[in-house]
């Protein structure tokens, strides 16, 4: 009977480890579905360490939670270095990762590689163009919004690339080369863009009718023709020398 009694008891506390062995299972599990990532399971029990199945899911579930933790961890970071701090190129790190936890990563870091070369390539141009240099424009590959900012600042450059070109050569050419009656072309401006092309012709179609009447009257004076005077509205010192000559 006392062997018996024995058996049973033994049957009984064995049943009572299973259980709380169980409920640290349960515990740790409610723990995860509820977004704590913090409770870990024993690896003792009553002053006695786990040992057979029992110490193998122990650790399995305690790895499986330092995996989740240090995923979280790792993905939280980089989005707030990312997304918050404007801190372009961190990469998660998350050792051991496999299966789906390995695709979260790596889809992770593919976005934040993705971000920075976009940014990157955005940030290069813009501050090309601040420098005056309008030879650069977005190459990075991109889709959606992003796509649309590059169109429009590619669209930008190529706008500005016009209105320098054609600002440049008018000034070029009546102001240098003396060739009078160049009018700046640039297609697509709007804006202050627009209207400074329109000032730079304005100026331009100014200068050739001064210039013009100037030579012409001069021209008949050098002929012996007394009758023609300057007639083109001039201000400041050119209105002075349209005075003179009259």
């Amino acid at each position: 009977m006392a062997r018996i009694a024995g058996e049973m008891n033994g049957i009984i506390e064995l049943n009572e480890r299973n259980a709380k062995n169980l409920s640290g299972i349960a515990r740790v599990i409610a723990a995860v579905a509820e977004g704590d990532l913090f409770q870990t399971m024993d690896l003792e029990l009553d002053g006695r360490p786990l040992d057979g199945q029992f110490l193998r899911t122990a650790r399995t579930v305690n790895a499986m939670v330092q995996q989740l933790r240090s995923f979280t961890l790792e993905v939280t970071r980089v989005a707030e270095e990312v997304g918050t701090e404007g801190k372009l190129g961190g990469q998660a790190h998350v050792r051991g990762a496999a299966g789906v936890w390995k695709d979260l990563t790596d889809n992770v870091n593919l976005m934040a590689a993705n971000l920075t070369a976009q940014v990157r390539n955005i940030a290069d141009v813009t501050t090309a163009v601040a420098k005056g240099d309008l030879s650069k424009k977005i190459t990075v590959d991109v889709r959606g919004e992003i796509l649309e900012l590059k169109d429009t600042i590619n669209t930008m450059v190529d706008q500005l690339n016009g209105f320098a070109s054609e600002v440049t050569r008018v000034a070029r050419e009546v102001g240098t080369e003396g060739k009078l009656g160049g009018q700046a072309q640039v297609r697509g401006i709007g804006g202050v863009w627009k209207d400074l092309t329109e000032s730079v012709n304005f100026m331009a179609s100014n200068l050739t009718a001064q210039v013009r009447n100037i030579a012409e009257v001069t021209t008949a004076v050098q002929k012996g023709d007394l009758s023609k005077k300057i007639t083109v509205e001039v201000q400041g010192e050119i209105l002075e020398l349209k005075k003179t000559i009259n």
